[in-house]
C-alpha cells in the first residue's frame, strides 16, 4: 500500500504544479529556464516578503531578488532535488496536511458543533440501564434483543425501570439506585449517551444507544436550566480509608481550620499547609472551573448554593471534611468563544470525522469514485468459504480484481491485501474492504488536491512556496553552506586574502582553559595537555575529555583583552576572578599564546566563514545567470507596479 500511496502522490505533485502553471488569466511576467512564472505567485511572495520588512522594498528591487531565488531553485530541480524520496515524503506531508480543511464539509461541521451548542443551555437528571455489548456481533445481537425487550417491559408498564435497571443493569454504583444518575451536564459523556439524555422527553425512555462501552436505555426524570460553571477551592481533611475511631480528630481539626479562616486567615496558604487532597492543596486549594455533576453530590450542591467570594461552614462528603471557598461563576459563553471547546470535545468521539465522511461523498459524486460492492461480497465469499492457506494467500497476491476505481485508476484485491495475514476469511474479508475504502478515499483526495492547486490561490501560492523552499534550501546548502564548512583550505586562502578586513584593534588571549575539582587534577591536566602534540583542536579536547573523563571541563577560548575575566586574569595579568561555581574552583590554561592579529580563520569568531559564504553565493549566482535564460516581459511588469 505505501509504494502505491507513494506513487500517488508523486504523480499528484506533478499534475498539481503543471495545473498551477494554467490558472486562467494569470500573466506570464517572467520566464525561468523555460518555466513560465505567472503575476500571481510574484505578487504573492512580493507582499508577503514587504510585510516582514521593517523598510518595504520596490518592485524593482525586489524583481532582481526574486529572480535570483526562481534561478536558485531552477537549478535544483536540474539537480534532480525535486525527485529524491525525501522531498517528495516532506513535499507530499505538507500538501496533504495544508488541505485538510478543504476535505471537510464545514456545513456538516457548523450543524455538529451547534447541537452540541444547544445542549449547554440546561442540565439533565437522568436514570439508565447499561448491559454488556457483544462486539463481535451485528445490530440485532442477543444483547441488544434482551435490552430491546426490557425497554418494552419498562415502556408497556409491565415493570419500573428502577426495578429493571437493578435487575439488570451491569452499572453497579447506578443500579443499586434504580439506575439514577443525577443531573448531568453537555459535553461530559459520550455523544450517543449525551444525545440521548437530552433529546428524549422529560418522563420518556430514549432508544438503545451504544456509547462505545456498553448499550444502554436513558430516562429522563427532569430538566433544569444550567446552573453554568463555578470556581472554587477547598480544604479537605480526609476520612476515607482511614480508621473509624479517628474520624472525630480529623473533625476538630477542620473546625479548627475554620474558625482561623472566619477570623482571617489566608484560604490559599491554610489549603497548601492543611489540606489532604494532593493535587489540588499545592495550588491553594483551587478546583479551578466545573459544572453541575462534576463533584460529589454533597460537594455539588454546597459550592453552586455559595455566593461569590463566600466560604462554607464544614461539610461531609464520602471523601471527608471539607471546607469551600467560591471564586466565581459564569454562564454558557457565545458559540463563537465556544468553538475550540466544541471542536476538542468532538475530537474525543466519531463526530469529528464526520464532516470529512460527508465531503468525502460529495467528491465520489463529483469524480465519478465508485467502491465495487458486489465485488467485494464475492470476494467475501470466497474467502469464508474455505480455510485460509498458502492457495488463498498466493491467489490474493495477484488477484487483480477491481474494488474501487476513479477515473483510470483503481484499487485491486491484491494492493488492498498487501500481503498480510488474517485469523480467519471473515477478518480478511473486512480488513481487506477497509483498505480498500481506505486507499479509494486517498485517491479521491488526491484528486480534490489537484482542483485545489487551479482553483484555490492561496492553496496554490502557499505550496508553490513551501516547495521552492525545499529545494532552495537543499540547493543552497550543497552549494553554499556545506561546501564552506568543508572546503577548509579555500576558506583559510579567502581569510589570508582579505587579513586586513579581520585585524584586531587590541591583543587576544588563543588557547585552552581547564577547569578541575582539585589543585591535583588541574596540575594532572595540565601537564598531560602540554604533553600532547596533536594541533587539531577537535582531536586535543576529545584526548583530553578521553583521559580524565569527568574530571576536568575543557573550552577553547579566543578572548580579547578586558573581553574574559578568567583570560583576563590568566594572560594579561588582571585580578583573579570570583569563582561563582565552587565545582570547578581550580582552572589553568594551556597551549596559550598572546596573538596581536588573527593568524586563522578560526580566530576570527566565523566572520571570515560568513564572508566566504557570501562570496561563494555570488559566484554561484553568476554562473546560474550564464547556465539558465531568464526573460522578463517588461509591459506586463510595469502595468501590475502601481497595484503593489
Amino acid at each position: 500500500m505505501k509504494k502505491l500511496l507513494l506513487s500517488v502522490a508523486a504523480l499528484s505533485i506533478a499534475a498539481g504544479i503543471f495545473a498551477a502553471d494554467n490558472v486562467a488569466g494569470d500573466q506570464i511576467l517572467m520566464t525561468v529556464d523555460g518555466r513560465d512564472v505567472k503575476v500571481s505567485e510574484f505578487e504573492y511572495l512580493f507582499k508577503k516578503n514587504n510585510s516582514q520588512q521593517l523598510q518595504p522594498q520596490s518592485v524593482d528591487d525586489y524583481v532582481g531578488m526574486f529572480i535570483d531565488y526562481k534561478l536558485k531553485v531552477a537549478d535544483a530541480e536540474h539537480a534532480g532535488i525535486d525527485t529524491t524520496a525525501s522531498f517528495l515524503a516532506e513535499y507530499n506531508k505538507f500538501r496533504n496536511e495544508l488541505a485538510a480543511p478543504y476535505l471537510r464539509d464545514d456545513k456538516v461541521e457548523d450543524a455538529l458543533l451547534r447541537e452540541a451548542y444547544s445542549h449547554l443551555d440546561r442540565d439533565v437528571n437522568v436514570s439508565h440501564i447499561m448491559i454488556a455489548a457483544d462486539r463481535t456481533m451485528p445490530r440485532d445481537n442477543k444483547a441488544y434483543a434482551r435490552l430491546d425487550s426490557i425497554r418494552k417491559a419498562i415502556v408497556s408498564g409491565q415493570t419500573t425501570f428502577e426495578k429493571a435497571a437493578e435487575e439488570n443493569s451491569i452499572d453497579t454504583p447506578t443500579a443499586a439506585r434504580g439506575g439514577l444518575m443525577g443531573w448531568i451536564m453537555a459535553g461530559r459523556f459520550p455523544w450517543a449517551f449525551e444525545k440521548a439524555a437530552y433529546e428524549t422527553a422529560e418522563g420518556q425512555v430514549s432508544p438503545i444507544i451504544d456509547s462505545g462501552f456498553g448499550l444502554h436505555i436513558v430516562k429522563v426524570n427532569a430538566v433544569r436550566p444550567s446552573r453554568g460553571e463555578v470556581q472554587a477551592s477547598h480544604i479537605l481533611k480526609l476520612t476515607r480509608d482511614v480508621p473509624p475511631e479517628l474520624h472525630p480528630a480529623r473533625k476538630a481539626e477542620i473546625d479548627s481550620i475554620y474558625k482561623l479562616l472566619v477570623a482571617g486567615a489566608n484560604f490559599a496558604d491554610m489549603a497548601k499547609r492543611e489540606s489532604q487532597d494532593p493535587g489540588s492543596a499545592a495550588r491553594g486549594g483551587d478546583l479551578g472551573w466545573f459544572g453541575s455533576g462534576a463533584m460529589v453530590a454533597e460537594f455539588d450542591s454546597v459550592a453552586f448554593a455559595l455566593a461569590d467570594g463566600e466560604l462554607s461552614q464544614p461539610f461531609k462528603t464520602a471523601f471527608g471534611y471539607h471546607i469551600i471557598k467560591r471564586g466565581g461563576h459564569r454562564t454558557v459563553e457565545p458559540f463563537d468563544q465556544m468553538r475550540d471547546k466544541l471542536l476538542q470535545m468532538m475530537a474525543r468521539d466519531g463526530r469529528a470525522d464526520e464532516p470529512r465522511k460527508a465531503r468525502m461523498r460529495q467528491l465520489y459524486k463529483k469524480y465519478d469514485a465508485l467502491f465495487m460492492m458486489a465485488n467485494m461480497k464475492g470476494l467475501e465469499f470466497r474467502l469464508k468459504s474455505a480455510p485460509l492457506d498458502s492457495a488463498v494467500y498466493a491467489a490474493l497476491a495477484v488477484d487483480l480484481m477491481p474494488l474501487g476505481k476513479i477515473g483510470d485508476q483503481v484499487v485491486t484485491v491484491s494492493q488492498a491485501y498487501g500481503g498480510r495475514s488474517f485469523v480467519n476469511g471473515a477478518q480478511a474479508a473486512s480488513e481487506i474492504e477497509k483498505t480498500a475504502h481506505d486507499m479509494l478515499d486517498y485517491l479521491v483526495a488526491q484528486r480534490a488536491i489537484e482542483d485545489l492547486m487551479v482553483e484555490n490561490d492561496d492553496y496554490r501560492n502557499l505550496i508553490n512556496e513551501y516547495r521552492d523552499g525545499i529545494l532552495l534550501f537543499d540547493i543552497s546548502n550543497r552549494n553554499v553552506w556545506d561546501r564552506a564548512a568543508k572546503d577548509k583550505e579555500g576558506l583559510e586562502k579567502f581569510f589570508k586574502a582579505n587579513a586586513s578586513k579581520y585585524a584586531w584593534d587590541k591583543p587576544h588571549f588563543k588557547g585552552y582553559i581547564v577547569f578541575a575539582q582539585s589543585d591535583s587534577t588541574l596540575n594532572a591536566a595540565t601537564a598531560y595537555a602540554e604533553s600532547l602534540t596533536d594541533e587539531d583542536p577537535e582531536a586535543f579536547v576529545a584526548e583530553m575529555r578521553k583521559h580524565f573523563g569527568k574530571e576536568i571541563k575543557i573550552e577553547r577560548v579566543i578572548a580579547a583583552q578586558g573581553e574574559n575575566p578568567i583570560t583576563e586574569y590568566l594572560a594579561f595579568g588582571g585580578p583573579k576572578p570570583e569563582n561563582k561555581n565552587s565545582r570547578w574552583s581550580y582552572y589553568a590554561s594551556c597551549k596559550g599564546r598572546i596573538l596581536d592579529q588573527p593568524e586563522e580563520a578560526a580566530d576570527v569568531r566565523g566572520a571570515a566563514a560568513t564572508d566566504y559564504q557570501a562570496l561563494l553565493e555570488k559566484q554561484w549566482l553568476k554562473q546560474l545567470h550564464k547556465k539558465y535564460k531568464v526573460k522578463v516581459n517588461k509591459k506586463v511588469l510595469n502595468s501590475i507596479k502601481s497595484t503593489l
